[in-house]
């Protein structure tokens, strides 16, 4: 019998958090499909893994069983992986580095002639991952390292190095009536509706409309957008506001959309992350070196 091992991670998650809803939100995917791909294992197994009820999902004997055996599995075939994908990539002497759109920005050529520097003849594979996936695959293992915006969902299970931050400002249709300030109070935008990335991106939704600190005051989501250019579309075309990094004034300017400083919320923070599996990858930590040994003075100092 072929079971796919993302059903097994499906159902790992759903026996660990103990509720569809957390297990949804740590894999990034809706409700309704996790549901769905939990029947499909059970159908295969030929077994009932769970018992459902208001209060969550609670394992049955044959899922306990399950539960038991398959993490350890599923930690061995990783490995496995990595280390093929490893072989290959250092034949090939390559380097996959993902990064979520708005991450290091001016710093990444900086960081890759370094690298470059350090590790001649290698290759650096960028790859833009969506905010549906805010550890561009790092989480996956579909890349060596990562440059990211934190917190991000499942980076307690990561190495993280944070690099710099800089201040949140706001997004807003041009012809907004707080366009036209010079600085805009957070508390003043706390009534206006947000574009937000998908809900099962978690503590990156929540970090971007900033729900820890509007005093328990509810977010209103007026559009939701996995993609800059959509993100873009959805402010200018008035569906909401968003905070974003400051560098975004230089990086994503668009007519119809302007960047204004936001007092009263927190900076944002960004980061290389890696596999602890790596943690002695020479490559892995030459590049997260070239990250770390730089000062980036020029990166977080952005003008109106």
């Amino acid at each position: 019998m072929d079971v796919d091992t993302r059903l097994l991670r499906y159902f790992v998650a759903v026996a660990e958090e103990g509720t569809l809803s957390r297990a949804a939100e740590r894999l990034f995917v809706s409700q309704p499909a996790l549901t769905k791909q939990i029947k499909q294992l059970e159908t295969r197994l030929g077994v009932r893994l769970f018992t459902r009820s208001r209060t969550g999902m609670t394992l049955t004997e044959p899922g306990r069983t399950l539960a038991e055996r398959v993490p350890a599995l599923l930690a061995d075939w990783d490995h496995v992986l990595r280390e093929t994908v490893s072989a290959a990539d250092r034949e090939a002497r390559l380097l996959r580095v993902g990064f979520i759109a708005s991450a290091a920005n001016e710093a990444t050529p900086l960081i890759i002639a370094e690298f470059s520097r350090r590790r001649p003849g290698w290759r650096v594979d960028m790859r833009q991952a969506t905010w549906s996936n805010p550890s561009a695959g790092l989480a996956d293992g579909d890349i060596d390292v990562a440059l990211l915006r934190l917190p991000f969902p499942g980076q307690d299970a990561l190495r993280t190095a944070p690099l710099f931050t800089e201040p949140r400002w706001v997004a807003l249709p041009e012809g907004h009536v707080l366009a036209a300030r010079d600085v805009i109070p957070f508390r003043d935008l706390w009534d206006e509706p947000f574009v937000a990335a998908p809900p099962e991106t978690g503590r990156w939704r929540d970090h971007w409309l900033a729900t820890d600190e509007r005093d328990g005051h509810p977010v209103r989501i007026g559009a939701v957008t996995d993609q800059p250019d959509d993100w873009l579309s959805a402010i200018a075309n008035g569906y909401g506001i968003a905070l974003a990094p400051a560098s975004a004034a230089r990086f994503y300017a668009r007519p119809g959309v302007v960047y204004r400083p936001v007092s009263g919320v927190s900076p944002s923070q960004v980061g290389v992350a890696w596999a602890v599996a790596d943690d002695h990858n020479p490559v892995v930590r030459d590049f997260v070196r070239c990250c770390t040994d730089r000062a980036f003075p020029e990166v977080i100092t952005t003008t109106t």
